[in-house]
């Protein structure tokens, strides 16, 4: 029905465009359960329905799919994946012609389409038939791995400073092409030899999921028995990357998704100033992009800087929304015969910033990284390769990655996240879910112990732009701010039956002396208030 409803959305879109072209999708799977079964299956109803298929020959990640989907100029894309949930979850993720995912009105509008195909229409394309699929070969592979490539601003560096990096994929597809990239740019790599194979049950964690230290467990106790420089690890799906790095002390330390995205943001845009790509002062032609709910210490390192931050709503398609843009205004600017994608990736960086915005980097707390918009999702791949050359560059000055990351807040202050995750399950469970989230609405929080609420902003019901002075859409998102100065956003799980709380702790630092006491502060403050917030909301979920 997904297929079916698609490809109708797709024949309409182009038709209501003026082509005749016959719908285009490329279709990538990973290594769960079925995932083969359900991706040939998905392109033989697309052939047969008039439309061309264009699959992998094996499980790939979802940022390849991403990639291809650009690259052979196809219509729409789909990944059969349910990314880093449990083993006996299975999934359909839709894409649009620019290699992101799909956004309003095309969301609604596939959707309508799949809601109006009837069961019975379903039985006759249940028999496979892939006679008139495409299967991809090795060129798709390398031309995916050229554009990851790119990730790397200083490739030589790993040539300079040797880096050895612990690797795993945990079962899952990451291994297809994280592992060619850093040996290409010359990282000494070690796998995990538990968790190479592809391997549907994730046998050897109890969660697929690079943010869970589990499931980074084998991976460290290698490196610390190797003593290796950096522990890197991809979900199923290869979308999100995961790390560890080596402390002063000499052990292990795992970094969150807001830490690693902290210290891309700072090395890139001042590696881009040290290139020449972008002025050393900073510009408003260039930016960086991420959601409302990653940290705002990204916001002081872009203003830092002197180049644009734009926030999104959750989800990299809003933030690939915000490359298409940049991508039009360009196109419209250059005018008729333009092509974005084959002009060279440093030329079209300068007539980014001449008529209209260069995308330094892309990032969300859950792990999630986008170099450049050579694709338009994130890309556990290059994220690898992106941080690789970071710890590289640290290497190379004599410290270790924590000390780089105190290098910054001493810059720019001491930040500090935390997440509140509240399960319901089944329908009682998402009653309680819109509970929390209506009551936040009609009964917003004044206080939590001694702390006041100063500011409350409902994305649901006021109008908030962003900083290119773009309308954000409405959603049951609520940013609250404390008069500590320390704020937290709440909004209801988009892939899991769970309400999320994301806090944001901020304390100011002086000197290098003064930072080990805005941490403690930091993390007693932030452990209080999770408590006081955690039986608010429970409270208000039982009504």
């Amino acid at each position: 029905r997904a297929v079916i409803g698609l490809h109708q959305y797709i024949a309409k879109y182009l038709a209501g465009r003026g082509s005749r072209a016959r719908p285009k999708i490329v279709i990538a799977h990973d290594v769960r359960h079925f995932s083969r079964h359900f991706c040939e299956l998905a392109a033989s109803t697309w052939t047969r329905l008039g439309g061309e298929a264009v699959i992998f020959d094996g499980p790939r990640s979802t940022p390849q799919l991403s990639f291809t989907v650009r690259h052979l100029k196809a219509h729409t894309g789909a990944v059969i994946t349910a990314s880093h949930n449990p083993p006996h979850d299975n999934g359909f993720k839709a894409y649009f012609d620019d290699g992101a995912q799909v956004t309003p009105p095309h969301d609604k509008g596939i959707i309508t389409e799949v809601d109006a195909v009837p069961l019975s229409a379903v039985h006759e394309f249940l028999t496979k038939d892939l006679a008139q699929v495409v299967t991809l070969g090795r060129q798709a592979d390398d031309d995916y791995l050229a554009a990851a490539a790119q990730a790397a601003l200083d490739p030589g560096i790993f040539k300079r400073t040797p880096l050895r990096v612990v690797y795993t994929n945990i079962h899952g597809v990451g291994g297809v092409s994280s592992v060619p990239l850093l040996l290409h740019a010359g990282v000494q790599v070690t796998e995990v030899p538990e968790q190479v194979a592809f391997d549907a049950r994730f046998p050897t964690v109890k969660s697929p999921n690079p943010e869970n230290a589990e499931a980074m467990a084998l991976a460290v106790a290698l490196a610390e028995r190797g003593g290796h420089d950096l522990v890197m690890a991809t979900d199923p799906d290869g979308d999100r990357m995961g790390a560890g790095v080596r402390n002063r002390a000499g052990r292990m330390e795992l970094l969150t998704g807001n830490q690693i995205g902290a210290l891309l943001a700072d090395y890139r845009i001042a590696k881009y100033k040290e290139l020449g790509w972008i002025p050393a002062k900073g510009t408003d032609r260039a930016c960086i992009v991420k959601t409302f709910v990653t940290t705002p210490l990204q916001d002081a390192i872009g203003r830092g800087h002197g180049v644009k931050v734009i926030n999104t709503l959750t989800g990299f398609k809003w933030i690939a929304g915000k490359m298409r843009g940049y991508e039009n205004a360009l196109g419209k600017a250059m005018g008729p015969g333009f092509d974005y994608d084959a002009t060279p990736f440093r030329e079209r960086a300068a007539l980014l910033q001449q008529h209209s915005t260069f995308y330094l980097f892309g990032t969300e707390e859950s792990y999630g990284y986008l170099p450049n918009d050579l694709l338009r999702d994130k890309d556990g791949n290059s994220a690898c390769l992106m941080f690789a050359e970071v710890c590289a560059w640290v290497k190379a000055r004599g410290l270790t990655v924590p000390e780089y990351l105190d290098e910054i807040y001493l810059k720019y202050g001491f930040f500090l996240e935390g997440v509140i995750n509240l399960y319901y399950e089944g329908a009682s469970g998402t009653a309680k879910i819109k509970r929390i989230l209506d009551t936040y609405r009609s009964a917003p929080p004044t206080a939590f112990g001694d702390t006041k609420v100063t500011r409350f902003q409902d994305f649901g019901r006021e109008k908030f732009h962003d900083a290119d002075n773009e309308l954000i859409p409405a959603q049951d998102l609520y940013l609250v701010t404390l008069g500590n100065g320390y704020s937290f956003a709440a909004r209801g799980s988009g892939t899991e039956p769970k309400m999320k709380f994301y806090l944001f702790a901020t304390e100011p630092v002086k000197d290098a002396a003064s930072l080990p006491a805005a941490k403690a502060k930091a993390q007693a403050t932030l452990d209080a208030l999770k408590a006081l917030m955690e039986a608010d909301a429970r409270k208000r979920a039982e009504g």
